[in-house]
């Protein structure tokens, strides 16, 4: 009788410790409307898709997320895989987790949880980036994913959502198919929220479509990856690329006619009820030059950054105030 009585208490107590450790914060998707906590909420964000690059880098950007907060920012993307020039290998070869990432990952989510935010987990990043395991078929891309969910559902991080895979890059690259790599996640936990985002509509198995994806009117859809579409160049092309430099150039740059744009393209985001997500080679580069956390200047040479981005939004959206616990 004795032993059972201190069996029914080490259970209490481990469902206490479980209850205690639990996020504070759940992102869901209700209809075409995304929710933290129950509360709609529209995604306005930052990508910082190399925050893993080092435990600096990581906490620079935890040590930046009140600052976002006071800009109207509710959403950070960070990625496993890759991104471009920062190659972080988040996946080892036979699809396990790299812990090394995964725990910088962990500090990030557990920090913006505590700040009621949201954290956009990228899985595979295939394109212009070393981090890609070439010996993987969809089997070892689909594990990859089970596996990313399967740490998220362990450690109870519910503040997220997750992108299989950035512009569709891996469908592209190597053939896969990002419905399977959905799949591959729900059957793990079905009431984690999965985007795709490749040209084309996202899939019955998604919750949503971000960046790439076309616009289904029963989904939500959040642009995260958001550029001015008038940098000369293309934004991602010549603009901020050099053949055979490992790293972005006019990093943190624009010029009036592309703030202009960029800030039309986000209203016009906002207006239609779509979120968005600014993303930026001042928040992208790699060492020596960045990743930049902090949010730099007005965009000209001698004071780069995106603050003029982040203050059109204060203005826009006002302080983000979390819901309420």
């Amino acid at each position: 009788m004795r032993n059972f009585i201190l069996s029914i208490c080490l259970l209490f107590l481990l469902i206490s410790l479980k209850t205690t450790q639990a996020g504070n914060y759940e992102f869901s998707i209700k209809g075409n409307k995304t929710y933290l906590n129950n509360q709609e909420i529209l995604v306005v964000g930052l990508r910082c898709s190399n925050a893993l690059f080092t435990n600096q880098t990581t906490d620079d950007l935890i040590n930046n997320l009140d600052v976002y907060k006071s800009y109207g920012i509710n959403t950070v993307s960070v990625f496993v895989m890759g991104s471009r020039f920062g190659n972080i290998k988040g996946y080892n070869e036979d699809s396990s987790l790299n812990m090394t990432y995964m725990n910088r990952l962990a500090k990030i989510i557990k920090a913006a949880d505590e700040k009621g935010m949201i954290i956009l987990v990228g899985c595979l990043y295939w394109g212009g980036s070393n981090a890609k395991w070439e010996s993987w078929t969809q089997k070892e891309a689909n594990r990859a994913v089970a596996n990313t969910i399967s740490w998220l559902k362990e450690n109870d991080f519910r503040n997220v959502f997750v992108d299989v895979d950035n512009e569709g890059m891996a469908m592209r690259g190597a053939g896969f198919d990002s419905a399977e790599l959905v799949r591959a996640a729900k059957a793990v936990d079905p009431s984690i929220c999965v985007a795709t985002n490749f040209k084309g509509l996202p899939p019955t198995e998604a919750d949503l479509g971000v960046h790439f994806s076309f616009v289904d009117e029963t989904k939500p859809y959040i642009q995260s990856e958001g550029t001015p579409s008038n940098a000369p160049g293309g934004y991602w092309g010549k603009y901020s690329r050099e053949e055979n430099y490992e790293n972005y150039i006019n990093i943190g740059l624009y010029n009036d006619s592309m703030k202009v744009n960029q800030i039309e393209e986000t209203k016009k985001h906002f207006q239609n009820g779509w979120g968005y997500m600014l993303a930026s080679t001042w928040l992208q580069c790699v060492p020596p030059y960045g990743p930049n956390a902090d949010l730099g200047g007005e965009g000209a040479s001698d004071n780069p950054g995106v603050r003029w981005w982040m203050e059109e939004i204060k203005k826009l959206r006002g302080s983000y105030i979390a819901p309420k616990l």
